[in-house]
């Protein structure tokens, strides 16, 4: 031990400040905790600055240019729309500055102790702290590791000037004329769409054989053809096999249909997924048991296999989303406070910003019918709702799926605009038990995008209104 390294003591020690680690501090620290938070780069993690936040910023604009270029429909035509990307990227730097500087006002408000440096494990209650300079040891009563994810790096497609990760790709200061996206997942397919929205020629390679594989075909083919719209080609049961890089682009070659083929860019955007960060932390030294795929096993209360330690977010299974390791920050935070708190995946939505904006939440009718539970498939067109004529955004639907016995809601996709805000009151619905009926019977303002629900709850128990049975 460094001299003069003595010991801070705290309650709870939270590893990593993103969405999952600031969220289990403050609950912890409202349920009476002393807490100390430790992060290695910015507050917010990754999701405030590099992620899901800055990405829809990018995204929001890209939508705004286009807007303006295409509202001849409704009688607007303007004249010279010029796009300053630079100004743009300061609105998105201006919407991250905000946040990250709320995250630290409420942690500050709560009172707890923020350490900038990175994380080591001594023992079970005791942790080393370092940044540049030097070395700090705290000792806990227990531990929240929160530590999220990074790019996964292929081999031949190495990070440089312009083979460029997630985090990349969303601070380039000038806009690109054509750039290759390898993996058409969520991540790929926003961002693609959010400069192909600005006029950049966007190419996505993806290995399987549609663009987001986790949607239902019929919702990620919406997705695709507007895609094709903004001029993106879309090449899928694509190998990206390497890259040659210039001062002024790259090439990139893939074989798709027994073929070998090239394509030049400005960039190429990696996005083929994320790798948990457990890889540093001296996880080993306190015995934490992990999975083959590097992720720390839990319990329902997020605990690890060391009882006082607990692990949340990307760091543990299932799909790496910011909602699902608030979600889980919070359980973590009353477990180790001695509340009966468990995890719960029931009605955790995934969404997609793309265009349409795609929404999931429970069961798809696929797999309840994989599960044998007989449902009902119950769907409700944007095309036949006034608000979405009256946006001018009549793409996509909305699919509640209820059990056949009872009528209960266990499942709904939403492909249309505004579906990532529409998604909330099917996960109510489901996490509430309630039925197509109840929805049905609830009254819904009009004329919303919020009536689509309703209406797809009339189909279910068979009595629509605005569409012909």
């Amino acid at each position: 031990m460094v001299v003069g390294d003595f010991p801070i003591e705290t309650d709870t020690l939270v590893i990593g400040a993103g969405p999952g680690g600031y969220v289990a501090a403050i609950r912890a620290a409202q349920l009476g905790q002393k807490v100390t938070i430790v992060e290695k780069a910015t507050l917010g993690g990754v999701c405030l600055n590099v992620g899901c936040i800055p990405s829809k910023a990018l995204i929001s604009a890209g939508h705004r240019y286009e807007n303006a270029l295409h509202s001849e429909d409704m009688g607007i035509k303007a004249e010279n729309v010029t796009l300053d990307f630079s100004k743009v990227q300061e609105f998105k730097a201006g919407v991250v500055k905000k946040l990250t500087g709320g995250v630290e006002g409420l942690l500050k408000g709560n009172k707890i102790d923020i350490v900038k440096g990175e994380a080591y494990f001594v023992d079970a209650n005791t942790i080393r702290v370092m940044d540049e300079n030097s070395a700090q040891t705290y000792t806990f009563k227990n531990a929240i590791i929160a530590t999220g994810s990074r790019p996964i790096e292929i081999p031949a497609f190495k990070y440089s000037k312009r083979v460029l990760d997630s985090t990349g790709a969303l601070n380039l200061q000038e806009l690109p004329k054509s750039i290759v996206v390898i993996g058409g997942g969520y991540i790929g397919t926003e961002l693609g769409g959010a400069y192909a929205s600005f006029g950049t020629k966007v190419t996505i390679l993806e290995g399987a054989d549609e663009i987001l594989n986790g949607f239902e075909k019929q919702m990620s083919s919406l997705v695709k053809r507007n895609l094709k719209k903004k001029g993106a080609e879309i090449i899928t049961k694509a190998l990206a096999k390497g890259v040659e890089e210039t001062d002024t682009g790259v090439t990139v070659t893939y074989e798709a249909n027994g073929e070998q083929n090239k394509i030049d860019a400005d960039y190429v955007f990696v996005m083929v997924g994320r790798r948990p960060n457990t890889d540093e932390l001296g996880l080993e030294q306190v015995g934490i048991e992990m999975t083959d795929r590097g992720v720390i096993k839990i319990d329902k209360q997020c605990r690890t296999s060391v009882s006082n330690i607990y692990a949340i977010g990307d760091i543990v299974e299932g799909p790496p989303l910011a909602h699902k390791a608030s979600y889980e920050g919070k359980i973590a935070a009353e477990a180790l406070a001695g509340h009966p708190a468990e995890i719960d995946y029931l009605a955790i939505p995934a969404v997609v910003f793309s265009d349409p904006e795609l929404a999931s939440v429970g069961y798809s009718e696929q797999q309840a019918k994989e599960e044998g539970i007989a449902v009902t498939a119950a769907k409700f067109p944007f095309a036949a709702n006034g608000r979405a004529l009256s946006l001018n955004q009549t793409d996509g639907f909305l699919k509640l799926v209820t059990r056949k016995e009872d009528g209960i809601v266990i499942g709904a996709q939403i492909a249309g605009p505004n579906a990532s805000d529409m998604i909330a009151e099917l996960g109510l619905a489901i996490e509430a038990g309630m039925t197509a009926e109840d929805l049905a019977m609830t009254i819904h303002a009009h004329p919303t995008l919020g009536e689509i629900t309703m209406e797809a709850a009339e189909v279910a128990i068979g009595s629509p209104i605005h569409i012909v049975k």
